[in-house]
């Protein structure tokens, strides 16, 4: 039964990925209000032994490695680094254990489907990579468009998966998109300390945003499995 809790947690990194925009993270018991309740909640959130600490450390750990890992592909693809077809291996790697995980937990449509809508925003990032090594400004609007999409599919399912409201979590994907875009957008314009802040804000975002909100939602929905 541990074994299937801790897929369940892993449902909720996509996104990933990877998974935005601000703060239902603190609606889902992050709630740090100066009162008692609030430091009885914290001090709660902060134990490392119980099962939905572990819980949010497994989702923290896995959308912190998909903002790495995806920022060093985009940066691999526009400099054409012989490192660009490992790193896309790596990263896809990921993409089929996260299906995986979903399948386990919803089934093998709910698999197919995750793998589908993950594995599409990676597609239009690299192809807002390539047009941006062109200077092919439709190629990157229609990238963009096509990330937009991405934004309103991926909230959809997993709005539909955890009981959050589907806006609220399309607010934060859009950020986390946001975010990564503008780790490659400064890698071309040859800033490359601004790239890797933009990485970390990303890592920060998708751990701190993401991760934390799935992770409240899951035991809410589930208190009996944690």
């Amino acid at each position: 039964m541990q074994g299937n809790n801790k897929t369940a947690a892993v449902v909720v990194t996509l996104v990933v990925g990877l998974l935005v925009g601000g703060g239902i993270g603190y609606m889902t018991g992050n709630n740090k209000d100066g009162g008692d309740g609030g430091q009885a909640n914290n001090a709660s959130s902060q134990s490392t032994d119980t099962k939905a600490a572990g819980l949010r450390v497994l989702l923290n750990n896995l959308n912190a490695q998909h903002a790495d890992v995806a920022s060093g592909v985009l940066r691999a693809g526009y400099d054409g680094s012989d490192q660009f077809a490992p790193s896309a291996k790596a990263l896809d790697v990921n993409s089929v254990a996260l299906s995986k995980s979903v399948g386990s937990v919803y089934g093998p449509e709910a698999e197919a489907k995750f793998l589908e809508i993950w594995r599409s925003h990676i597609t239009f990032f690299v192809d807002y990579t390539v047009a941006s090594k062109a200077g092919d400004q439709a190629g990157m609007d229609k990238a963009v468009q096509n990330l937009d999409g991405y934004v309103s599919a991926i909230s959809d399912l997993l709005g539909g998966a955890t009981g959050l409201p589907k806006d609220a979590v399309a607010q934060l994907i859009a950020e986390h998109v946001g975010l990564l875009k503008s780790t490659l957008d400064k890698h071309v314009a040859g800033d490359h300390d601004a790239s890797y802040m933009a990485q970390q804000a990303t890592r920060d975002q998708i751990t701190t945003k993401i991760a934390d909100t799935l992770a409240g939602a899951i035991v809410k929905q589930k208190p009996e499995a944690f």
